[in-house]
Parts: structure tokens; sequence; C-alpha cells
């Protein structure tokens, strides 16, 4: 039996289903706004709450400044509401962090997505300055917990002290202890907890995740959102199933190769992934071949 779940109501923007969106290139590398435009649009049609662009897996690294901003109003103009689109606002200074969060509120945006300063192992009182500057700008910052790839560990202590500061709303958790989510909630109660890995969404969203800023939503939105809707409602007998028959593209979110496997998802359940840029090489033949396995058992299956 499938069980229809009713979506909770999103009382802030960063609530729900904020797909981190991968970018479209055309054949020469440059960016394809038009199909982002339709991809976001698509997105929101089926089930999802709103995009993040200028994430990770939009590649935002190797765009340049007047691309990353063309990404953020083209976002807001297809998302239909500034609401639904949470801009990535990383980059190696502060200051540079705090004008991409500017942009975002001039092109609508209703909230950011900030990590931590990446360019060195930042001390505690350098993440806590990095965060009030970015806050200043105005829009609702939700931060993002990557240690394995930052090396600076936003703690549930630390996590606590920026909320406390009021910097931050949100926190994106990416570091893979679940265990966290508890000492989150016990050290800052009013912070909002956002699943960051989508093969831990069940244990987050058990754990009172009240969002998830999803990848793999990018080439099968509705089976997704069924999988989170069902999980954050407590329903185990409908998201466990779900969650082992996904779980195998899922874990692929968590891989350094997150970018290539979610756009060769998306071609296969016909949508466009396309190619990404340099330093991104496509996947080995090995690691293609299980995305596609993956992928093809996920769509025989009936995921969409």
């Amino acid at each position: 039996m499938v069980h229809e779940h009713v979506p909770a109501r999103r009382t802030h923007p960063w609530h729900g289903i904020m797909v981190a969106t991968t970018l479209p290139f055309r054949e020469d590398l440059s960016v394809d706004h038009d199909a982002y435009a339709e991809h976001v649009a698509w997105l929101v049609a089926n089930g999802c709450d709103g995009v993040v662009p200028n994430g990770s897996l939009g590649e935002y690294q190797t765009l340049t400044d007047e691309e990353r901003a063309q990404v953020v109003r083209t976002a807001v103009a297809a998302a239909g509401d500034g609401a639904r689109v949470m801009p990535g606002v990383a980059a190696y200074g502060s200051a540079e962090s705090r004008r991409w969060a500017e942009q975002a509120a001039e092109a609508g945006a209703g909230s950011v997505l900030l990590l931590p300063p990446n360019a060195y192992r930042a001390d505690e009182r350098a993440v806590r300055a990095h965060y009030a500057e970015v806050a200043a700008a105005g829009l609702p910052v939700v931060a993002y917990n990557n240690p394995i790839d930052t090396k600076v560990d936003l703690t549930p202590a630390l996590l606590a002290s920026l909320h406390a500061d009021g910097s931050i709303v949100a926190v994106k958790e990416f570091s893979g202890d679940v265990r966290r989510a508890y000492e989150i909630a016990e050290l800052a109660p009013e912070l909002d907890l956002l699943i960051g890995a989508d093969d831990v969404l069940l244990e987050l969203a058990v754990a009172g995740a009240v969002g998830w800023i999803a990848g793999y939503p990018n080439a099968l939105p509705r089976s997704c959102a069924e999988l989170y809707h069902a999980a954050v409602a407590g329903d185990l007998a409908t998201a466990l199933p779900l969650y082992r028959s996904l779980h195998p593209l899922l874990r692929w979110d968590s891989k350094t190769e997150f970018v290539q496997s979610i756009k060769l998802s998306m071609d296969l359940a016909g949508r466009q992934g396309g190619a990404t840029r340099p330093p991104r090489h496509p996947l080995t033949p090995e690691q293609e071949a299980v995305v596609r396995a993956a992928t093809e058992k996920a769509l025989a299956e009936g995921h969409a």
C-alpha cells in the first residue's frame, strides 16, 4: 500500500526539499541558462520545495562571477518565488561571501547556504566572525558543515555558538555522524537541522530534521519526495523499503564523484545531466557501470 503524506507546511524558506541543483552545460561547456530554468521549474512541479543554486553540485567553483550571478537570477525567476531559492555563497574571503549574499538578496532569494572559511583550517574565532559578516547582509544563513572537504568542523557546540550569535538559522549536516543530531538539538533547540547527505536521510529525518538539501532529486524527484515525506512523518513502513531501494544511488551523493554520478543518472532518467567542467573528469568505466546499473534498476522499479 502506498501512503499519501501531506507535505508539512513550510514555515521558513529553508524548510522542505531544497534541491542542490546540477548545472547544465552546452557542448562548449558554456552555461545553458535556458535548460537550467526548465530544470528548476520541473523540480518544483515534481514535488520539490525549492533549489540551492551555486552549491558544489552546481560546480560553482568553476563559474565566472557573471555566470554565478546569472544562475541565481535564473533560479529565482524559474522557481516563481524567491523564497524557494537558497544560493550557495561560499568564497575564500568573508567580504566576497557577503557580496554574494547581497547579490542573492537583490535577486530576491529567501536564504543562503554558507560554508565556513575553507582556504585554511580556521579556528572558532574566525568561523564566528565569518558567519557574522555574511549574516549582516540580511538574509537568513544556513551553515554548511562539511568537515570532510573543508577540514573545518562545525561541531554541535560551535553551531550552538553561531546560533546564539544570531548568525545562522539552520545547519546542513554533512559530517555523516548522525549522532550529532541529538547533541545539536540539546545545545541549540531552536536551530533547524537539515539533512545534508542523501545517504543519511532516514536517520536524520527520524532525528528531527525539517529539511533536506538534496542531490538525487535532480534525477528522481517524485520518489525522493515520497521518501522524504514518509521519513519525516515517521512512516517507516513506507520509508524504509523506499530507502533500501534508492540507497545504492543515494550513497553516491557522499562520494567524490557525486556530480558526475548524479548527472549520469539524470541522463538515464531522460533529463539533461551532461558533462562536468574540469578539473572533474568523467566517471571511470567501472564507476559508470555501477551508477548505470543502479539507476536502471531504480527506473525499472518505477522510481521517477
